[in-house]
């Protein structure tokens, strides 16, 4: 008797990530961080932690971030506001 279907020879099928309303995700097209703002036909828009214009993004593109990151990027922006550059 054989293994049946637990990865021999058989593909693994892979569920593609969907972001939130609200979540903080990176966009790995652009290398940065926002947050998720809507949803419009095939993209995503994302505006930047600290406030700032959207962009839009692929689904494909997006991947969650840690609370850790968030917190990076959160306190990245916040300097930058604080030295004028935003």
């Amino acid at each position: 008797m054989g293994a049946r279907g637990i990865g021999l020879g058989s593909a693994v099928a892979m569920t593609a990530y969907k972001p939130k309303l609200h979540e903080t995700v990176e966009d790995t097209g652009t290398r940065k961080v926002g947050k998720v703002m809507g949803f419009e036909g095939p993209y995503v828009q994302l505006r930047p932690i600290g406030g700032g214009r959207e962009w839009d993004a692929t689904e494909e593109n997006l991947k969650p971030v840690t609370v850790s990151d968030g917190l990076s990027a959160a306190v990245a922006a916040a300097n930058a506001q604080s030295r004028g550059e935003l």
